[in-house]
């Protein structure tokens, strides 16, 4: 029993899962405004500090040390803290409400699903929202000429695979909270890694001890990997960002379908 309900965790296409995904669709069809909303966050912070802030600064060394323009610097940190912010909001917030107060999931496991097709297509539908945010601010980027390399091609699966990192790991943290209160706990999190993971200035201007400290957290991971592709400095290190976020997902997405799994059948 325990191996059928992982089943989804090996095949995210998973058509119980996409079931989910059908509901959420049914649910935000009157209500799609919510949905566009989180494009303009991103867009506003690019207009602001990006072309704003940017005109003042003019050019920063990029991920390999060539100056580039400032609004090319931030763009790209912009759409992976977009990733981020876009699947949390969805995996936390929307999540804790459905688990704990709608109890939407207990209902859904009167149907064939189980809590690991629940979990699966919660996340899925996490990241059906974030890749239209995420194709929509890569427009916005063609648009101001901020795409500047043909590795630009990947950008929006790398936001998608942040969201997979962010969201999975949210939806395992969520599933421990008992109340709003501990949201306080996530925005604790979430706020810092916003500012410092080399989102607006260069990891080369924190102390050294500290740029240890920033390289080993998950956004800076995103930041640099979608900057890098942005501007076409292709390395090798571009796989470890891959591999750390991919790795945590999957843990993450373990993690909630192990919690479901208890929360939900005991």
């Amino acid at each position: 029993m325990t191996a059928l309900r992982l089943t989804p965790l090996l095949i995210p296409g998973s058509r119980r899962s996409m079931r989910l995904v059908e509901r959420n669709v049914y649910v935000y069809r009157h209500t799609w405004l919510v949905i566009l909303s989180g494009f303009f966050e991103p867009l506003f912070y690019l207009l602001s500090i990006g072309f704003g802030l940017g005109a003042l600064i003019g050019t920063i060394p990029g991920p390999d040390g060539e100056p580039i323009p400032y609004q090319l610097f931030v763009a790209p940190a912009l759409l992976a803290s977009a990733s981020m912010n876009g699947a949390i909001n969805e995996s936390t917030f929307n999540f804790f409400f459905k688990l704990n107060y709608n109890k939407t999931f207990t209902a859904i496991l009167s149907t064939p699903l189980s809590p690991g097709d629940i979990a699966v297509g919660e996340l899925a539908w996490a990241l059906i929202r974030g890749g239209l945010y995420a194709l929509g601010f890569v427009v916005v980027m063609l648009v101001f000429g901020l795409v500047v390399s043909p590795w630009a091609i990947l950008v929006v699966p790398s936001a998608l695979l942040i969201g997979f990192a962010f969201g999975a790991v949210g939806m395992a943290a969520t599933s421990f909270m008992k109340t709003w209160q501990d949201f306080d706990l996530i925005q604790l999190v979430i706020l810092p890694l916003f500012l410092f993971s080399a989102t607006f200035f260069p990891i080369e201007t924190y102390p050294p001890v500290l740029q240890v400290i920033v390289r080993l957290t998950p956004l800076y991971q995103g930041v640099d990997l979608i900057r890098s592709l942005t501007v076409g400095a292709i390395s090798p290190i571009l796989l470890v960002h891959v591999a750390y976020l991919s790795v945590m997902g999957f843990i993450g997405l373990a993690v909630v379908s192990r919690r479901l799994d208890k929360l939900l059948l005991t």
